[in-house]
């Protein structure tokens, strides 16, 4: 008998607390005061969430996945921080290759973007464009690394310098055990990988999963997977002691953030932890093992066969 498959869903929440200020125990206190994102439909989800506040508006950008074409745009929701509502889904980007990861920021009076692109080989900037829908419209900027399979490069602005942390797909999967870095004097550049890299090269913590911080001692503190039950299964802190273009020192926090701390229906992972002010973006994950999933890669494939003839 064919074995069934394993698909991931995840689903997308917004805790009420600082990421700095988050502990497993802090978490699984504010259960019942996440406001979790409605869900994206048949076969599809939400997942990989940053933000952007306006007032009252918590501007949520996420990959939007569908299972029926195994490939991911980025959509914008709203939540009304006064009454709890959710805007309708936006489109923010579409490429024609998977798109994922949408790390936002605001930079010298700008809004930024650098998605997650690998199968574009390269890490870009987007910059918003403004216009009568307001973070909408986004223009490509730069390659800030080129020729790179990266995944999840997430920014932090340090003492004057830029970091880069991200992960590479590669054999064996690489991307869950290889932390990179790479540093930038300015955001556009150039930017430098680290000589050190990879930095960490471990399965229970590696590769990013949200917004780097700098913690009350003044260290930079990065949410990263913890991999070593399944892709996304948890997430955990990595703290460096050291970063410097010279050398970096790091090492992994103990406590570990699971998806039952959060929802009782979305056990299985937990994989990013983004901050804005003082709430925290999470996703959580839970594991469909229906035959449904079969029947639509059949129909993707048939489709894929039909148009390259």
């Amino acid at each position: 008998m064919v074995k069934r498959p394993k698909s991931d869903f995840w689903t997308v929440g917004v805790v009420p607390e600082r990421l700095d200020r988050l502990s497993p125990e802090r978490l699984r206190e504010l259960r019942d005061r996440i406001v979790w994102m409605p869900e994206a439909g048949d076969w599809r989800y939400y997942a990989d969430p940053f933000a952007l506040r306006e007032g009252d508006a918590l501007h949520v950008f996420v990959e939007h996945f569908d299972y029926r074409t195994k490939r991911a745009d980025l959509q914008r929701l709203t939540l009304n921080l006064a009454d709890g509502a959710w805007s309708t889904p936006q489109p923010v980007l579409r490429q024609p290759f998977h798109l994922s990861y949408p790390f936002v920021f605001e930079h010298e009076g700008q809004v930024w973007m650098v998605p997650e692109s690998s199968q574009a080989a390269e890490v870009a900037l987007y910059r918003a464009v403004d216009g009568a829908e307001r973070w909408e419209r986004w223009e490509r900027v730069c390659a800030l690394l080129p020729g790179v399979h990266a995944v999840d490069a997430s920014l932090l602005r340090h003492e004057g310098r830029w970091w880069m942390f991200y992960a590479v797909i590669g054999p064996d999967k690489r991307d869950q055990r290889e932390l990179q870095v790479a540093w930038a004097d300015a955001l556009q550049g150039p930017w430098t990988p680290h000589a050190a890299n990879p930095v960490r090269s471990a399965h229970d913590g590696a590769r990013p999963a949200g917004t780097p911080f700098v913690d009350a001692d003044g260290r930079v503190t990065l949410p990263v997977q913890d991999s070593r039950t399944s892709y996304g299964g948890a997430t955990r802190w990595l703290r460096f002691d050291r970063l410097t273009p010279q050398a970096v020192e790091v090492r992994a926090l103990p406590a570990t953030f699971t998806g039952d701390l959060a929802h009782p229906g979305f056990l299985s992972g937990l994989h990013t932890m983004s901050a804005c002010g003082e709430f925290t973006l999470i996703d959580v994950k839970r594991i469909d093992r229906s035959r449904h999933r079969q029947w639509l890669d059949w129909k993707r494939r048939v489709r894929r066969w039909f148009g390259q003839r």
